[in-house]
């Protein structure tokens, strides 16, 4: 039973908003969508709900109460407005100068204040995981083929390079091949560093993509997330495999991921922090 009577869905781009609104409809469990206008992809309208600009921070908490929402995830991608440009309604002028200040340490801290403001109005904040179960992937293969034990070193590089840069707020992911640093996500997000990473393509497979956490980032929103895109790319980019801190990361699609990992010999594996302890020791 979840723990709330009923979830409000603030959605954003991508495949995820629509999979966690069937789940709760097929569930018969009650649920509202706020989409985010500009990001919200169109299949979304078939469900309750409304339209609200990134900047209706107001329209936003009214349209939850409105609904009888006692609980929110924030789920989708959501491109960083220019500030510069919005114009925000009461509360989102209320909220502008906490997001200014917010917007120069990164994307986790502009997060960390819309949950802030969320759990002021009463709600509870959840992650996606709640609402939609198989959501996150656990320790060992996902699929067919697993890393080698040079794959495991170039995991373990990745690792502890990602928690290095992630007191900057800078990107969940990193590309690692044979000892080599090939890429650190940063603002363009994973697939275009995946795009990037291609250029350094070897004739025979080699390197890894790893996605984690940032350090003391906001586990119920932004965890990293990977899906049948992110296995096309790492094949395009010539590398053997994707690398995830076990528990903590999101898979969409899951048997289409996982279908497309096999034809491309791709491998997908969930860490543990015991298995590349040994590294973080010396980053």
């Amino acid at each position: 039973m979840p723990r709330w009577k009923k979830l409000g869905i603030i959605a954003g781009g991508g495949a995820l908003p629509a999979r966690i609104a069937s789940a709760c409809a097929g569930r018969g469990e009650e649920f509202h969508v706020v989409r985010i206008i500009g990001s919200a992809d169109a299949g979304l309208t078939k469900f309750t709900g409304d339209n609200c600009a990134i900047s209706e921070a107001g329209k936003v908490v009214r349209s939850l109460k409105a609904a009888d929402c006692d609980a929110v995830i924030l789920v989708g991608r959501v491109k960083r407005p220019d500030f510069r440009l919005l114009k925000p309604d009461w509360r989102g002028a209320a909220l502008l100068p906490k997001l200014l200040s917010a917007a120069a340490k990164g994307d986790g801290a502009i997060l960390d204040v819309l949950v802030d403001m969320l759990e002021s109005e009463g709600f509870l904040v959840v992650g996606a995981e709640e609402a939609l179960e198989d959501l996150t992937a656990g320790a060992g293969a996902l699929g067919e083929h697993l890393p080698t034990p040079s794959d495991m070193e170039d995991i373990k590089k990745a690792a502890s390079l990602v928690k290095a840069i992630g007191s900057y707020d800078v990107g969940q992911g990193a590309v690692v091949a044979g000892g080599r640093v090939l890429g650190i996500e940063a603002a363009e997000g994973t697939d275009e560093m995946l795009r990037r990473c291609a250029a350094y393509k070897s004739v025979t497979a080699t390197g890894v993509l790893v996605k984690r956490p940032k350090p003391g980032q906001e586990l119920r929103v932004d965890l990293p997330a990977i899906g049948p895109e992110t296995v096309r790319l790492t094949a395009e980019a010539g590398l053997r495999g994707i690398a995830i801190e076990a528990g903590f990361a999101l898979v969409i699609d899951r048997n289409d991921m996982i279908a497309r990992a096999n034809d491309n010999e791709i491998f997908v594996y969930g860490f543990t922090l015991e298995e590349i302890a040994d590294a973080e020791k010396h980053w």
